[in-house]
C-alpha cells in the first residue's frame, strides 16, 4: 500500500554520551568536570580551577547518557526509531561526533560478536533483517557500501584497489552520489557484518597522543533497503530507505594530538572538513544566512540531505569526563547544541528511478520466461524421443549410438576403392573424404554430431540461466520464506516492551523539558504579592536570576571569541604551510621545466566550475607532471 509522504519539519535528534575514566586518567588522578541528569537530559560542565561564584555551563539535549550506560540503551532510545523509519522508506543518518578517544568508534561498532557490547552499526543490521523476516507480502533487497573521506579524498573500502580516488557527482534526479562506488547485496546480518569487517581492515588509522588507533578519516557505512509491495492499484510500488552511519574523525586541536609531518597534514584536513560541517550547521540555524556552504568539503556535500534536507538525522556526541579535556568537551557540547536546532524535511522515497530492486525483478522475470520457453522445448524433445530421461544422460546415450554408427560409416568409407587406393599412396585421409560418392555417406553422420552438440549447448545454456535465476532470486528477501525469524514469541514480546519503555522515557523527558521552559516563562504571571516587601524580595530573586543568565551569556561570548581566535590561528598556520609548499613547487617549475613544455600543459588544463573540480585530462596532466618532475 502506498504511504503518504511526510512534509512536516523535524528537528535533528542529539544524544550525548560520556565515557568512563580511562586507566591512564585514573592513574594520573584526573578530576571529573561533568554532571549528568539523564532524567531531564541535561549535562553540566565545570571549568577547572574556576572561582566558586562562576556559574557552570548547562546544556540540554534530547537525551544524555553517563559512563554506566549500555550499548542497548543508546540504540533503543536514539537509533531504533530511525531504523524503523528507514524500513518505511525514509532516509536516515547517524553521526558520531567528538574528540579522539571518547568512544565514537566503540559506540558505532563496539564488539560485533558480543550482544551486550555490540554497537549501533551491528545492532542496526540485526534490527533490519529481523524486521524483514516478520513482514508479509513484501519483497526486500538490502545492499551496502563502505567508504571513507581521507585527506579530502573519497576511498572505497570494499574495492581491492582502495587507494583509487573516487569522484563526487550530482544529478538532478538522484542528487549527490559517488561515482563507481561498489555496492554489495547482502542476504542476512552475518553477510553484512562480514562486509563491514572487510572495510574496517582498509580504514586509515594512526597513532596519536590521544589514541593509539585514532581514526584519521571520516568513515561512512551506507545500507540501502528497497521494499516492493503491491498497492491498491494492483501495481508494484517500491520504497527505498537509505541509512548513512557516519563515524567522524576526532575533533581535537592539533596541539593535543602531538601531530607532526603526515599526522599534521591529516589533522589539518580533518579540522577543515569539521569546520565546514560546523559552518553548515551554523548557517542552517542562525536564520539569516541565504547560502549554506555545503560545497566547502566533500563530507558536507555528500551528506547535505542529512543536514536540512530529506532525511531523519541523529547526532551522537561523545565526551570525556577529565578536566584535561575541558576545552574539547565544551567545544563538542556547543557543536551538538547548535545541531539540535537544525530542521529537516524527511519524506518517503516512493518509486525512485534508480531502484535496483526493479532491475532485479525485471531480470528475474526475463530469465523465468526463458526457462519456461526452454522448458517447453525440452518437453517437446522428450515427447519426440519418447523418453523420460534427463537431457544430459540422453545426450550421452545418443553419443554412444552415434559412435557405433561412426564406426560403420568409416568402415564403409574406407572400403571405397578410390579412398583405399588414396590411403595406400600415403594421401591425406580428409582429402580422401572429398572423393566422389563419399560425401553423401558422411552427411547423415555430420547431422547426428551436430544435433548432439546443439543438445549439449542447449543444456549448458539452460543450466547457466537456472544458476543465474536462482542467484538473483536468492538475493530478494521475502519475510517468512527466504529469511526466517528464529526468535520465539517471548523474545518478540520482550523487544516490543523494551521499545515501549524507551518511547515512554522519551516522552517523559520531553514533557519535563517543556515544563521547565514554561515555568521560567510563566512564573511572573502566577505571582501575587501580599505586600510591597514580598514583591521586592521576589523581584530581587528574579533580578539575580537574570543577572546570572547575563553573566553566563557574557562568559559564553568570551569563550566563543577565544575559540574563534584559536581556530583562526590554526587555519593561518595551515595556510602558511600550503603557501610554502606551493612556492616550493613554483620554484621547481620555473627552474626545471622548459617554458614551452609548461605553456603546453597550462593551455590544456581546464577547471570545471559546475563540477567544482579539474577535468579528467587536466588531472592526468597534473599527475604526469608530478611524477616526471617532482
Amino acid at each position: 500500500m502506498a504511504m503518504s509522504k511526510t512534509k512536516h519539519c523535524e528537528a535533528v535528534r542529539v544524544v550525548v554520551r560520556c565515557r568512563p575514566f580511562s586507566r591512564r586518567e585514573q592513574t594520573s588522578e584526573c578530576e571529573n568536570i561533568l554532571e549528568i541528569d539523564d532524567k531531564l537530559g541535561q549535562i553540566t560542565i565545570r571549568k577547572p580551577k574556576a572561582p566558586p561564584d562562576e556559574p557552570m555551563k548547562v546544556f540540554t539535549f534530547d537525551s544524555v547518557y553517563g559512563w554506566n550506560s549500555k550499548q542497548s540503551d543508546i540504540y533503543d532510545d536514539a537509533v531504533r526509531p530511525l531504523v524503523e523509519s528507514v524500513l518505511q522508506g525514509f532516509n536516515g543518518t547517524i553521526f558520531a561526533y567528538g574528540q579522539t578517544g571518547t568512544g565514537k568508534t566503540h559506540t558505532m561498532q563496539g564488539v560485533s560478536n558480543d550482544p551486550e557490547r555490540r554497537g549501533v552499526i551491528p545492532n542496526s543490521f540485526q534490527h533490519i533483517f529481523t524486521q524483514i523476516s516478520r513482514t508479509q507480502n513484501q519483497k526486500y533487497l538490502v545492499r551496502s557500501s563502505y567508504m571513507e573521506i581521507y585527506q579530502e579524498e573519497i576511498r572505497d573500502l570494499l574495492c581491492k584497489d582502495n587507494n583509487k580516488k573516487l569522484e563526487l557527482k550530482e544529478n538532478p534526479e538522484f542528487g549527490v552520489y559517488v561515482k563507481d562506488l561498489s555496492s554489495v547485496v547482502t542476504k542476512n546480518a552475518t553477510e553484512i557484518e562480514h562486509v563491514m569487517n572487510i572495510g574496517n581492515q582498509s580504514r586509515s588509522v594512526g597513532f596519536t597522543n590521544m589514541n593509539e588507533r585514532s581514526s584519521r578519516s571520516h568513515a561512512i557505512f551506507v545500507v540501502t533497503v528497497e521494499c516492493s509491495e503491491v498497492g491498491l492499484d494492483g501495481e508494484d510500488h517500491i520504497r527505498v530507505g537509505k541509512l548513512n552511519m557516519v563515524d567522524l574523525a576526532g575533533s581535537e586541536r592539533q596541539s593535543k594530538t602531538g601531530a607532526k609531518g603526515k599526522r599534521l597534514k591529516e589533522a589539518a584536513k580533518i579540522n577543515l572538513s569539521l569546520s565546514a560541517l560546523g559552518n553548515v550547521i551554523s548557517a542552517l540555524v542562525d536564520g539569516k544566512s541565504t547560502h549554506v556552504p555545503y560545497r566547502d568539503s566533500k563530507l558536507t556535500r555528500l551528506l547535505q540531505d542529512s543536514l536540512g534536507g530529506n532525511a531523519k538525522t541523529v547526532m551522537i556526541a561523545t565526551v570525556g569526563p577529565s578536566h584535561k579535556n575541558f576545552e574539547e568537551s565544551l567545544a563538542t557540547l556547543r557543536y551538538a547544541s547548535r545541531a539540535k536546532n537544525i530542521k529537516n524535511k524527511p519524506r518517503i522515497n516512493e518509486d525512485p528511478k534508480d531502484a535496483l530492486l526493479r532491475e532485479f525483478q525485471e531480470e528475474i522475470a526475463r530469465l523465468k520466461a526463458q526457462l519456461e520457453e526452454r522448458g517447453m522445448l525440452a518437453k517437446e524433445r522428450r515427447r519426440r524421443r519418447n523418453s523420460k530421461r534427463l537431457s544430459r544422460s540422453l545426450a550421452g546415450m545418443e553419443e554412444e549410438i552415434i559412435r557405433e554408427r561412426e564406426a560403420d560409416v568409416w568402415k564403409t568409407v574406407e572400403e571405397e576403392p578410390d579412398v583405399r587406393h588414396y590411403m595406400k599412396e600415403g594421401g591425406d585421409f580428409q582429402k580422401a573424404l572429398t572423393c566422389q560418392g563419399t560425401s553423401e555417406k558422411l552427411k547423415h553422420l555430420n547431422e547426428n554430431r551436430k544435433s548432439v552438440e546443439d543438445m549439449q549447448w542447449d543444456q549448458d545454456a539452460l543450466e547457466k540461466i537456472i544458476e543465474k535465476y536462482k542467484a538473483m532470486e536468492s538475493k530478494l528477501l521475502v519475510g517468512g520464506k527466504t529469511i526466517i525469524d528464529h526468535t520465539n514469541e517471548q523474545q518478540k514480546m520482550l523487544e516490543l516492551k523494551r521499545q515501549e519503555i524507551a518511547e515512554q522515557i522519551r516522552r517523559e523527558r520531553e514533557i519535563q523539558q517543556q515544563m521547565m521552559l514554561q515555568d521560567e516563562e510563566t512564573v511572573e504571571m502566577r505571582e501575587t504579592f501580599s505586600s510591597l516587601q514580598q514583591e521586592v524580595e521576589l523581584k530581587t530573586k528574579k533580578l539575580k536570576r537574570l543577572y546570572t543568565k547575563l553573566q553566563l551569556l557574557k562568559g559564553e561570548m568570551r569563550d566563543i571569541i577565544d575559540e574563534h581566535v584559536t581556530t583562526r590561528q590554526e587555519l593561518e598556520q595551515t595556510q602558511n604551510e600550503l603557501t610554502r609548499e606551493l612556492k616550493y613547487k613554483y620554484l621547481l617549475i620555473e627552474n626545471f621545466i622548459p617554458p614551452e613544455e609548461k605553456n603546453k600543459i597550462m593551455n590544456r588544463l581546464h577547471f570545471d566550475s559546475e563540477e567544482d573540480q579539474w577535468s579528467q585530462a587536466a588531472k592526468w596532466l597534473l599527475t604526469v607532471l608530478q611524477h616526471v618532475y617532482f
